[in-house]
């Protein structure tokens, strides 16, 4: 199980980010051809598109693994409604997205507004849904390398592009948005292909007002639910921006939170590829193996998050040719270990999606965004700019332990102890001991990883039995 969980995770959850990750390995010459000020235009532009993004799909990916999972035998069907549905709505989200970039460009990028306009604008609107239904039909049908063969040659190409545009042509910020232009145009492409002759799947553009409620229904509550992904991840950078602090530091905090945006999609892609199993415990009430994959995941992922954190200024130093940038570890650190709250809230949320419970489940979510929000506008012309790694911090821990006591959660939660507090005090433990670790003596550190390891490698043997059973 475990096996497949962590193949899954790298095939088709890591996998549609593969140039993110392997954009890593070129962070020396990327750094030594971009500025503050680089990573700052990119930052608030793709902050204030994150204002929107959650409504690209109108939340409907829920309806589309529900209708999976309840009408196994003709959800096709019903699919082909649904990308009918968003085809529509991709003309005027389009439309609706060129507006807002209008209004929130930064001066220094307004000169390249229109072609900004168009890169982000014309793959949105030719396969803005595409990629959706294929990655949504090959996730539920376990078959990752679909996904996984085109975005390991997509994201490579992206990678090239990128260091073609920054390193060669000098092109600063906008050799990123070339690099997602021309990528985004190539993978729609396939996925167009492979959805039209391969699947057969088309859109149906029939209007079919008393379903199209049925689902939206559903979907919809899902929005300000996952808004809260937005305001937790990119709110801080907008708060920056409407407080006027200068573009250069906000460049500074979302270098620094690039760190934890590659931990952000390892947690995203283990929730995808570890949801069809878990849903599939849940529906065969197999309680006592859940629990265990829960907390397998949480302890590998406070390994790999720990494990970083301490060597987080020696990485620092070998990948970035900036030492402005370089002395931004501490920061990092706070933001990468707020992303262990994510098995915990993943435990709570898999429970409620697959029960659809979702009409008040976005008050937990979107309260955390709003906290984070809060804090921000209250502390950051009081501290400056890098309080806002400690109150996303703050905002994670509400989000990924609050649902314990959710009252929709209390309902069909299980009779299986689940230990959040525990939990809790361990994130916040780790935390503390990562941020005055990683100054500490190199051998110290050494003999830490070695312990952690084995630990974790204790702990999975010591489960093997009922990690093995979950695997049927």
């Amino acid at each position: 199980m475990l096996k497949k969980i962590f193949s899954h995770t790298l095939i088709y959850g890591l996998a549609p980010h593969v140039s993110k990750i392997a954009t890593i390995f070129i962070f020396p010459v990327l750094t030594a051809n971009l500025t503050e000020t680089d990573y700052g235009i990119s930052g608030v532009i793709l902050s204030y598109m994150g204002l929107l993004i959650l409504f690209e799909t109108l939340g409907l990916r829920l309806v589309l693994v529900n209708t999976f999972y309840h009408h196994t035998n003709h959800f096709l069907k019903r699919w082909q409604f649904i990308y009918g549905i968003l085809s529509y709505w991709m003309v005027f989200f389009t439309i609706i997205n060129g507006l807002l970039l209008y209004f929130i460009i930064p001066d220094e990028a307004s000169s390249n507004f229109t072609i900004i306009l168009f890169l982000i604008s014309i793959p949105k609107l030719l396969f803005g849904s595409d990629q959706l239904i294929f990655s949504t039909y090959h996730q539920l049908h376990q078959n990752p390398l679909q996904i996984g063969i085109r975005s390991a040659i997509f994201g490579f190409l992206g990678v090239f592009i990128t260091y073609y545009t920054i390193v060669v042509l000098k092109m600063g910020y906008m050799g990123w948005f070339w690099a997602t232009f021309i990528t985004n145009i190539f993978s729609g492409i396939s996925y167009w292909i492979h959805l039209k002759f391969k699947l057969k799947i088309v859109p149906i553009y029939v209007f079919k007002t008393k379903l199209i409620r049925k689902y939206l229904k559903v979907s919809l509550p899902t929005i300000p639910h996952n808004y809260s992904v937005f305001l937790l991840d990119a709110s801080d950078r907008l708060v920056m921006d409407q407080l006027k602090v200068n573009t250069e530091e906000i460049g500074e905090y979302n270098f620094a939170y690039s760190f934890a945006n590659y931990f952000s999609m390892i947690s995203m892609a283990l929730g995808i590829a570890v949801g069809p199993i878990l849903k599939q415990k849940i529906k065969e009430k197999k309680e006592i193996e859940f629990r265990t994959i829960m907390f397998t995941l949480q302890l590998f992922f406070y390994n790999i998050t720990f494990i970083f954190c301490i060597w987080c200024k020696e990485i620092f130093s070998f990948l970035i040719n900036n030492d402005k940038l370089a002395s931004l570890y501490p920061l990092a650190i706070i933001l990468v270990m707020s992303y262990n709250y994510r098995p915990q809230y993943l435990a709570v949320s898999i429970r409620l999606f697959y029960k659809e419970k979702t009409s008040k489940v976005w008050r937990v979510s979107l309260v955390a965004g709003l906290i984070n929000l809060l804090l921000n506008l209250l502390l950051i012309p009081i501290f400056g700019f890098q309080i806002a790694a400690v109150t996303t911090f703050v905002s994670l821990l509400y989000m990924g332990y609050y649902g314990f006591i959710f009252s929709d959660y209390k309902k069909i939660k299980s009779d299986l102890k689940y230990y959040p507090f525990f939990w809790l005090l361990a994130q916040i433990t780790l935390t503390i001991l990562a941020y005055f670790l990683c100054d500490s003596n190199i051998y110290l550190k050494l003999i830490l990883c070695i312990l952690i390891v084995l630990s974790f490698i204790f702990y999975v043997l010591k489960n093997k039995i009922l990690l093995i059973d979950s695997s049927k």
